[in-house]
């Protein structure tokens, strides 16, 4: 599996067969660099204009954007389940899904939008995902702490911080990667261009991995 990062929460996952599934297209107002992305399957968090853009995608993918199990494709297993996008229950920003990944044997779960660290129901649902793609920038998600609050809750084995601001783009009003990093430390991140995984070699990944964008 090779996971690589496009910026806020846009992520393509590539599997050992060649099959592509895309998490939460962004478009041109995000201020990253937009590109055309080709997927059999794109999951989609929820209907925000910067998640759900998926008018960029060639080809004919399956389209997952709601609640429950889906196999889209045989091999790959999308579970999907609803949390909050605030920490007012949902009445600032409505819901997200927590999406998780089965594919290739290992589990890759992609926290949409969460606004709050899972309560005791959530944490049950995703527990100990091998890869937690995270949002950590604050104002419209997680911010620092509540992200590393969700980590120890749910105990991946890598973890990949998204949704936050860079020097390549991003939107106001949530962080840069600093703060995160800060809050994590002594755990220091493997900067690399992507991830490049399978089950046999999970135990030898670095714990925190920053990918830059691609």
């Amino acid at each position: 599996m090779l996971i690589s990062y496009h910026g806020h929460s846009e992520f393509l996952v590539e599997l050992a067969d060649g099959r592509r599934v895309l998490f939460d297209p962004f478009p041109p107002q995000v201020n990253f660099p937009q590109r055309r992305v080709r997927a059999d399957v794109v999951s989609v968090s929820h209907q925000h204009f910067d998640h759900n853009f998926v008018d960029k995608v060639d080809g004919k993918p399956v389209v997952v954007d709601t609640a429950g199990s889906h196999q889209p494709l045989p091999g790959i297993r999308l579970q999907a389940v609803t949390a909050f996008h605030d920490d007012q229950q949902g009445r600032l920003r409505g819901e997200t899904l927590c999406v998780t990944l089965e594919a290739d044997w290992l589990k890759v779960c992609h926290l949409g939008d969460l606004g709050v660290a899972p309560d005791k129901d959530l944490r049950e649902k995703l527990f100990m995902p091998d890869i937690l793609l995270i949002p950590i920038g604050g104002t419209y998600t997680l911010d620092a702490q509540a992200a590393k609050d969700t980590i120890e809750a749910l105990q991946p084995r890598v973890i990949i911080p998204m949704h936050y601001k860079s020097d390549q783009g991003g939107i106001d009003k949530i962080t840069t990667l600093a703060p995160f990093l800060e809050l994590m430390r002594p755990l220091a991140p493997s900067t690399q261009p992507l991830l490049r995984v399978t089950r046999e070699d999970l135990s030898q990944q670095p714990r925190l991995v920053e990918l830059t964008v691609r």
